[in-house]
């Protein structure tokens, strides 16, 4: 059923993406998946090479537009990815650092420079977040105390997503969504937020405007994939956005529960929520609604951590569904931190 859609995810795991009819039902033959995992260290340091995923998503679409009977029916192409990713890139568009994960926690002194300075719950109820290691304005305090000349020769601020874009169609279509996850973005008018971009020493023009996710670019000259010669490149989005759109939770009558690598409970909103209850976060993810909820790094990571340190045997249900015994002592799986406010 036409239109056809290539649908793309740059998650924690993999890059997967294939094509789609406008139902939403996947094309037999034309899915690709290219497994990946971070580089971490006992820093905090959790990154991934954007031009590995660049390449990622090249053979995504290779192999997913080499059917010539597809001919030109692709009409767009869509990518999420995993929050709260940063890149420097300088004037050319060339990184300058890999790319900074939600897990990475090298900027915890930062954080709590921040939290002496600012009233977080003021830009909680601002920007829907706290904070946190996985956003902005501490990463790029950091930066700015460590590695003052890469800084100093940063052009642009991009996300993962943005910075595929760029390489692939040479715009970085940054999603609404995509922009609220630095924690900068206001969630009732959609702006900047002066204080943390004061804060971060940040200008706002390094980043990416937000564009609703119904400000596709047009076709793309992209002469190696010619199915997709009229097809319209979407600004990319985050993926807990598609994953409540994915599963059909578009409003506020329907929870998401998400466990994959990590976890979270979201809810589509019109609109901010008022007020912000402070144990949640709330993003502005398009024009007219926001994603409210929490979030925990470590759900499928710390069963795979589990398997391989305790030695456990693969048959785990009777394990995980075991009740707890009052003489094991309890441990909090929080391997690579926490995001949510509480």
């Amino acid at each position: 059923m036409d239109p056809l859609v290539l649908a793309m995810d740059i998650g924690s795991t993999a890059t997967r993406g294939g094509v789609h009819d406008a139902s939403g039902r996947r094309i037999h033959g034309l899915q690709h998946k290219v497994p990946h995992t971070f580089t971490i260290a006992p820093d905090g340091t959790s990154i991934i090479d954007p031009d590995q995923v660049t390449a990622e998503i090249e053979e995504v679409l290779d192999a997913a537009t080499n059917d010539l009977r597809l001919g030109t029916r692709i009409a767009g192409v869509a990518m999420d990815t995993f929050a709260a990713s940063l890149i420097a890139v300088d004037k050319a568009g060339r990184p300058l650092t890999p790319c900074l994960t939600y897990a990475d926690s090298r900027s915890a002194h930062a954080v709590a420079a921040l939290l002496e300075e600012l009233d977080e719950r003021a830009v909680h109820q601002r920007t829907g977040t706290r904070l946190h290691t996985s956003y902005h304005a501490p990463r790029l305090r950091w930066l700015s105390a460590t590695q003052p000349h890469l800084v100093a020769n940063t052009a642009n601020w991009w996300s993962l997503g943005e910075y595929v874009l760029a390489r692939l169609i040479g715009h970085p279509l940054a999603g609404t969504s995509t922009v609220a996850w630095t924690g900068l973005l206001n969630r009732s008018s959609g702006e900047f937020d002066a204080e943390l971009l004061a804060a971060a020493g940040v200008d706002p023009d390094q980043l990416s405007p937000p564009r609703n996710t119904n400000q596709p670019a047009p076709a793309a000259n992209t002469t190696r994939w010619p199915a997709l010669a009229k097809a319209a490149w979407f600004p990319v989005i985050t993926d807990g956005f598609a994953s409540n759109v994915g599963s059909g939770a578009t409003d506020a009558t329907v929870l998401t529960a998400a466990t994959a690598t990590s976890g979270a409970l979201r809810v589509l909103l019109d609109g901010p929520a008022e007020p912000l209850p402070y144990g949640l976060w709330n993003y502005r993810v398009d024009a007219g609604r926001t994603l409210l909820g929490g979030a925990i790094n470590d759900v499928g990571r710390a069963v795979s951590w589990a398997r391989s340190t305790l030695r456990l045997s693969p048959a785990l249900a009777g394990t995980l569904t075991a009740p707890p015994n009052h003489t094991t002592p309890l441990v909090l799986p929080y391997l690579t931190g926490e995001r949510a406010p509480g």
